[in-house]
């Protein structure tokens, strides 16, 4: 396997950069991924280091790095396609060679190494705790340890069920009897929003299947941080929205149980 890191340098004549993403390369199973910083608190990282950033660009690149990808396949010709698409401010390393076995596996720990923001020791160490990304982390893991990971579709574009460029993508998708799954990871102290727009697009991807006559079951499941506590008023409106919307909340201290469960049901189908 090989990959490159993605730099973005807002100041070609100070020629500075940040890194905010890693693609890695499988050239003997002809494929290739892209991960890009997507959550707030990352570009925001961007923004500090850099106030003049923008802020679009970088939140459209997912997107973009998506549509090329699936455009001209994971093959030599298509980096060579990316470097001449790209704009002067955004610039690929070097390829450098890398020996995995889990190409999933692989590619969260390079974005780990090379993107994530560096972890923090003593108090500002929780900072980087109880975040998406944190969480997913904890995910992967879980379900990479219950053999499920590769039966699950990732960062599902969710522009197909609500509205043309929705920038939103469901972190975890899954099949089985019938029955379609919607797997979210969510910070109850830090995203609250992000509950709104959970609930949102359930709401659609419901409405799209009954439109169309679909006869697929939707189940949707948050997982977050920590369980939803009673005396905390903001944890309680999510719970109140979910529950509108039949969503699940799921802890991280609950995930082994769910993923278990899940196992022979994904194992089956």
């Amino acid at each position: 396997m090989t990959y490159r890191v993605l730099r973005y340098t807002p100041n070609l004549i100070r020629d500075e950069w940040v890194n905010i993403g890693v693609v890695l390369e499988d050239p003997q199973r002809q494929r290739a991924r892209a991960r890009l910083i997507e959550e707030t608190s990352e570009i925001a990282r961007v923004r500090k280091l850099h106030p003049n950033a923008d802020e679009n660009l970088l939140r459209a690149l997912p997107g973009d790095f998506d549509v090329q990808l699936a455009a001209t396949g994971a093959g030599a010709a298509w980096i060579e396609k990316m470097e001449q698409t790209l704009s002067n401010t955004l610039q690929f390393s070097p390829r450098k060679a890398v020996l995995a076995e889990d190409f999933d596996a692989e590619l969260d720990r390079l974005y780990h190494d090379h993107v994530a923001t560096p972890a923090r020791q003593g108090r500002g160490a929780a900072l980087l705790e109880n975040t998406r990304a944190w969480i997913r982390t904890r995910l992967n893991d879980v379900f990479r340890r219950r053999g499920i990971l590769a039966k699950m579709e990732k960062n599902v574009k969710v522009e197909q069920f609500t509205q043309p460029g929705d920038p939103l993508r469901i972190d975890y998708a899954y099949r089985y009897n019938g029955t379609r799954g919607y797997l979210q990871a969510l910070s109850l102290g830090r995203d609250p929003a992000q509950a709104k727009v959970l609930a949102y697009t359930a709401g659609c991807i419901r409405a799209r299947q009954t439109r169309q006559g679909e006869q697929a079951n939707s189940e949707f499941t948050a997982v977050t941080e920590v369980a939803p506590e009673r005396e905390n008023q903001r944890h309680q409106f999510i719970v109140r929205l979910f529950d509108e919307q039949r969503i699940t909340i799921v802890s991280l201290s609950q995930v082994e149980m769910f993923a278990e469960t899940l196992r022979p049901r994904l194992k089956a189908s």
